[in-house]
């Protein structure tokens, strides 16, 4: 149930490494089983961020029952991994975080 797509206008080497990376950030930081997590890396977008084309990052976060009380720490924790395993600076990445309805969530031929 949990969705993590990021995007960035830099090149990254491996994509398929970095998003199991981000897989197991994610069922850490929510804990939720791994075998529903979803992670979506896409490189090189046309992405331009305070007006110029330096490495930008733009993450979105979806998932039921996403706690939002626990945003800020969970924007801390994703800015730290992506800015270390990405060498973007952390004032370059966005995260728009996402609550899910369960009704609203389909998986396996049904919803949540």
């Amino acid at each position: 149930m949990p969705l993590l797509s990021l995007k960035t206008n830099i090149a990254i080497d491996n994509k398929q490494s970095l998003a199991l990376l981000l897989s197991g950030k994610v069922t850490e930081l929510l804990q939720k089983p791994e075998h529903y997590v979803m992670v979506n890396v896409e490189d090189q977008h046309t992405l331009v961020f305070s007006g110029n084309e330096d490495g930008a990052i733009y993450i979105e976060l979806k998932s039921i029952n996403l706690p939002e009380s626990e945003t800020a720490q969970l924007s801390s924790a994703l800015c730290d991994f992506v800015s270390e395993n990405l060498s973007v600076t952390q004032d370059r990445i966005y995260i728009e975080f996402s609550n899910a309805e369960r009704h609203m969530w389909g998986w396996n031929g049904a919803t949540f």
